[in-house]
C-alpha cells in the first residue's frame, strides 16, 4: 500500500507544483486602480475565468498533497 501511495504522493506533488507556476502575479495592484484597468469586463468576471480554474485545481490538489503526506507518514501504513 505504501508504494502506490508514494506514486500518487510524487505525480500530485509534480502537478502541484506545475499548477503554482502557471498562476498569474497580483502586480496590478496600486497602478490599476489609478489608470482604471482594475474595472474591466475581465476583473469583474473573474469566477469564470482561467484564473479561477487554476485556483480551484490547486486547492484540490494541495488538500490531495497535505492528505497523502499525512497518510504516509503515519504508521499503520504498511
Amino acid at each position: 500500500m505504501r508504494m502506490p501511495l508514494t506514486i500518487a504522493f510524487i505525480v500530485v506533488t509534480v502537478l502541484l507544483a506545475i499548477v503554482v507556476l502557471m498562476q498569474e502575479g497580483k502586480e496590478n495592484g496600486l497602478t490599476g486602480t489609478l489608470t482604471g484597468s482594475a474595472d474591466t469586463y475581465w476583473s469583474k468576471n473573474k469566477g469564470h475565468s482561467k484564473d479561477a480554474v487554476i485556483k480551484k485545481v490547486t486547492v484540490v490538489l494541495a488538500v490531495l498533497f497535505f492528505g497523502l503526506a499525512i497518510a504516509l507518514s503515519s504508521k499503520w501504513v504498511a
